[in-house]
């Protein structure tokens, strides 16, 4: 009898009950709720359904994110910025920059956007993190899960990366619902009715050139982005030459997704109850809050800006796209726009910010780390 006991102990012993505690059964919660935002409302699910569950994962089994747990290895390579700059390359491949280039007054309005990231590192300073700790949760505000983990890693934060990442993500998912309100509240009835010029055809000449004079640009003022704005730039010249069908597929499509479940579940796995319920977490999903909404509003008031000095031809709306969630950023300024008119098409207009938000929030984590001297 008392080896059955004994036996029967060992066993429960062995469950995850016997480890559970009250930080992990919240966080189980909030990884449940994350994967009925996905599933069930559609709000980025490529990216909630494997953070989430990665999150699911870690406070049911911890080891499995320890040294020689499997999402361990996983998260190394988002140490080693292989993941964020594979990511960068895939997003390349997926997109077109002919919006923007047919409206070259859209960087204006993605280097606008990026005010919420400056804003909220001084907020960060403000509130106790060091200057490097600081320009990490600050990067959230351009939307940019890749970006910043990117920073994070490149500036020595790995011990605030699960926060940051998450806040990152999360806010990207949740773009639909943060951003309308802010717009709303910013424009009058008659700026969102305003409709734009169809935008010029580009020519495929300009298509090729282009990602290799942003690279040549960029990356001789701030060369640290190389890695980023190099893989982002190269995947979309797979994409515009038009002569390697077989990488733009390959990086676009099996490559970007297998990359997404290697980082998504090992960016959720670093949010352990002990690592992620703490006042540093509050301060940093805060902070990011308030860099997305800061960010957010500098676009639209510059657009507001570009509206009145081009005389109503710029719809103040496209602004919010300046933060660097593509495609979504430019989906909420259309729904914006023809909640207040049907007939009202913004999206073409709206994705030339939204892309230059991407690389301007590149830029940003390279001006953070030329400041650092992070080479």
């Amino acid at each position: 009898m008392d080896y059955i006991f004994s036996t029967l102990s060992n066993l429960l012993g062995q469950t995850a009950f016997a480890g559970l505690n009250v930080g992990n059964v919240a966080m189980i919660g909030v990884a449940c709720f994350f994967l009925f935002l996905a599933v069930k409302k559609g709000y980025e699910p490529l990216l909630l359904v494997p953070i989430s569950f990665g999150m699911l994962l870690v406070n049911i089994y911890p080891p499995i994110m320890e040294e020689g747990g499997l999402l361990n290895y996983f998260f190394k390579l988002d140490e080693w910025a292989i993941l964020p700059c594979l990511i960068f390359l895939g997003v390349g491949a997926q997109t077109d920059f002919g919006p923007l280039i047919a409206n070259p007054i859209s960087f204006l309005l993605g280097a606008a956007a990026q005010f919420g990231i400056f804003a909220a590192y001084l907020g960060a300073m403000g509130l106790g993190f060091n200057d490097m700790a600081a320009a990490a949760i600050a990067i959230i505000g351009g939307a940019d899960g890749p970006t910043s983990i990117y920073l994070a890693n490149r500036l020595g934060q790995q011990d605030i990366l699960g926060p940051i990442a998450v806040a990152a993500y999360s806010y990207m998912s949740l773009v639909p619902i943060i951003q309308p309100p802010i717009m709303k509240a910013l424009t009058t009835k008659d700026e969102r009715k305003i409709k734009m010029g169809q935008l010029r055809p580009v020519s495929k000449t300009e298509r090729i050139l282009f990602p290799i004079v942003v690279t040549i640009v960029v990356c001789m003022i701030l060369p640290s982005t190389t890695p980023l704005v190099g893989m982002l730039m190269l995947g979309n010249l797979f994409k515009e030459s038009g002569v390697v069908r077989q990488l733009t597929d390959t990086a676009s499509n099996a490559l970007m997704y297998i990359v997404v479940i290697l980082l998504g579940t090992s960016v959720g796995a670093t949010t352990s109850a002990e690592a992620f319920l703490n006042w540093t977490t509050i301060k940093i999903v805060g902070l990011g809050l308030v860099a997305f909404a800061f960010g957010t509003a500098a676009g639209v008031l510059f657009g507001k800006l570009m509206c009145k000095l081009t005389h109503g031809k710029i719809n103040p709306l496209i602004g919010s796209a300046g933060v660097s969630a593509v495609p979504m950023a430019a989906r909420v300024s259309q729904k914006v726009g023809a909640d207040e008119d049907p007939t009202n098409f913004l999206l073409m207009h709206a994705m030339g910010p939204n892309v230059a938000g991407v690389i301007g929030t590149a830029v940003a984590a390279g001006v953070f780390m030329a400041m650092f001297g992070v080479k």
